[in-house]
């Protein structure tokens, strides 16, 4: 018998047992919770160990060799960093728009980005990104060396950093500025080619104006041509065809003049005849397609943005393709001036490298991505604006067009810049278009209805509503990108000399 408001054994057994299991739940929780935290960088860590281990085996450690082992493992770590960062952008509106699952995107990026890297990143890569050293100004191929590895390494260093605020940067330019501060640190400031600094720093404008610009233009054509045409699946049926030659044929130009011309010479007017032999017949292959799929089941608006799926999930494989093949040389690239440095003991601009290296540039890539790209992948896809297939196929378009004007003008361009600035124009004129048609459209067209909270008594939007349709960018990322970008190649540039100064200060690196 128990005494009155005691209560049963049993039961304070079982809240005790209770309280334990949730314990255990808490520290199961916490105990996956930090597995996730320190994964990845033990997942990077233990690659660049194996890096360093292969390039051990492969060059060994007798003589000056051992400098190009850490330089191995430097452009491994850098490697990491560019598919962390970098490689986001390509896959963002895919993700963004729901045409991409993350995890698909990622697989498909990781594979691509391998493939371009080790199918057209060529043997030969360059070693002073952009022509902005001149090798010869070195004193010494120690001195170079001392260059070259203080750049890969302070790049890699600011990539980590901005994608830990998850910022998207150009890693063509973190490199470039790294090259740029530990050249003049060691060499003067002759040694730069300043006209080369000039173009870099007009193209922080011409980037994101000319893939904003391309995106928007797109962008309205669609909204006014086919989406708010009176028979909408007529004109998608008469225009889709076109729009979708015009992607192929601009990313058949675009993967020529990216990818091809590093295995067999290819001509500007070689790529564009190609592009438009591609693009003649996708108008032709496409049509049956088309109306194939705008006779099946759902809304007008939802058939024309799903005929747009597929090209924006190949349009994001192609350019990762096109990003593997070209920026791979961001993390070998001076780890091929070094390793020529090493070996023969001569200052060169492009020098050869073992193909296992470029196998290494492309798992970092692809590691790098798979790590630490998703975090980046949603900011980019979703936090900027918000993505329809429409708006994420102007956005993927927008990158191949561009890079094809930038390369016939002669004009440097940064593919980072590119994907952002086509972001921003199609957000920048969705907020355009809303604000100046919202107004004057009859209230039953939008919502049938007509809550107080949004207009008020005069049916016009109440200052609530106009202000919340005006703003459909979010301003608070505007502002870190453009920060980020502002600042990547002189924080690059002082962290290269400072780097520079110290190795030149330690005597690690000495050769003959």
């Amino acid at each position: 018998m128990h005494e009155l408001g005691e209560p049963p054994v049993a039961t304070r057994h079982k809240t005790k047992l209770d309280k334990d299991f949730k314990r255990f739940g808490a520290f199961e929780r916490g105990l996956s919770a930090q597995a996730q935290r320190l994964g990845p960088p033990a997942l990077g860590f233990l690659f660049l160990v194996l890096v360093g281990l292969a390039s051990a085996y492969w060059f060994g450690l007798h003589g000056t060799w051992p400098i190009v082992i850490a330089a191995t493992i430097v452009a491994a770590y850098m490697a990491l960093n560019i598919g962390a960062n970098d490689v986001a952008n390509n896959m963002s509106p895919a993700v963004g728009s729901r045409a991409l699952t993350i995890t698909s995107a990622v697989i498909i990026a990781a594979i691509c980005e391998a493939a371009g890297a080790i199918i057209a990143g060529g043997d030969v890569v360059r070693t002073v990104s952009g022509g902005i050293i001149d090798p010869a100004s070195m004193p010494d191929a120690a001195t170079f060396v001392v260059v070259m590895l203080s750049a890969l390494f302070a790049a890699a260093l600011w990539i980590n950093f901005a994608t830990m605020l998850r910022a998207p940067v150009s890693t063509t330019h973190s490199v470039i500025g790294g090259v740029l501060g530990a050249g003049v640190v060691m060499a003067g400031f002759a040694a730069a080619d300043w006209w080369v600094v000039l173009r870099i720093v007009a193209s922080w404008v011409v980037s994101p104006a000319l893939g904003g610009g391309i995106a928007a233009a797109f962008l309205f054509y669609i909204t006014r041509q086919i989406l708010e045409a009176p028979d909408r699946l007529a004109a998608a049926r008469q225009k889709v065809p076109l729009l979708l030659a015009i992607m192929a044929g601009a990313f058949a130009t675009y993967l020529q003049m990216k990818g091809l011309a590093r295995i067999m010479p290819v001509t500007f007017t070689t790529a564009v005849l190609g592009g438009l032999a591609v693009g003649a017949l996708t108008w032709w292959a496409s049509r049956p397609l088309i109306d194939r799929q705008l006779m099946a089941g759902g809304s007008g608006a939802q058939r024309v943005g799903d005929l747009f799926t597929i090209p924006v999930i190949a349009g994001a494989g192609l350019l990762s393709f096109a990003h593997g093949s070209n920026d791979v040389a961001n993390a070998i690239g001076p780890l091929a001036g070094i390793y020529a440095a090493v070996s023969e003991e001569t200052l060169v601009g492009r020098a050869p490298l073992p193909f296992g290296i470029l196998v290494i540039g492309a798992l970092g890539l692809s590691l790098g991505l798979l790590l630490y790209g998703p975090a980046l992948i949603r900011t980019v896809g979703s936090k900027i604006t918000k993505l329809n297939r429409v708006r994420a196929f102007c956005v993927t378009l927008s990158a191949g067009i561009t890079v094809i004007i930038a390369s016939a003008l002669g004009l440097p361009v940064s593919s980072t810049h590119i994907a952002i600035g086509g972001l921003f124009g199609v957000g920048f004129l969705r907020e355009y278009l809303a604000n100046r048609d919202f107004p004057t459209v009859p209230v039953t067209t939008i919502l049938g209805i007509t809550p107080p909270a949004v207009f008020n008594n005069n049916g016009e939007p109440s200052a609530a509503e106009k202000l919340r349709r005006r703003y459909l960018v979010r301003r608070a990322h505007l502002l870190t990108i453009v920060a980020a970008w502002l600042i990547t190649v002189p924080a690059s540039a002082l962290l290269a000399a400072g780097l520079a100064l110290a190795l030149s200060a330690s005597g690690l690196i000495v050769l003959g």
